[in-house]
């Protein structure tokens, strides 16, 4: 069985942006996604309220190309203005032709 190299990346952000975060990472080639429902505390302090929802995290094993590229936008897009972190490492595979 081989073994491949890629890389995990993983975006935690408030419910509302779910749709459209899985969208930027399907347009950057992303395939495949798990999504985790998730309660944490950061430099912004505990979240305000409780109706949006638990934030949520979304995670993606991909080429360090896509990495990158999902990354960038993530940071153009996202990182001025809503509560979202996202950060990518690498990753050892087996089965790694599901994710070419």
């Amino acid at each position: 069985m081989s073994v491949s190299e890629f890389h995990m990346v993983t975006i935690v952000t408030e419910r509302i942006l779910k749709e459209d975060i899985l969208d930027l990472m399907r347009a950057q080639g992303a395939k495949g996604f798990t999504l985790t429902d998730t309660d944490g505390e950061g430099s912004r302090g505990v979240r305000a309220s409780d109706w949006e929802g638990k934030n949520v995290k979304i995670e993606s094993i991909v080429g360090a190309e896509k990495a990158e590229r999902i990354m960038k936008a993530m940071a153009e897009t996202y990182f001025e203005n809503y509560a979202v972190i996202a950060y990518s490492y690498p990753v050892r595979v087996f089965r790694g032709e599901k994710y070419t």
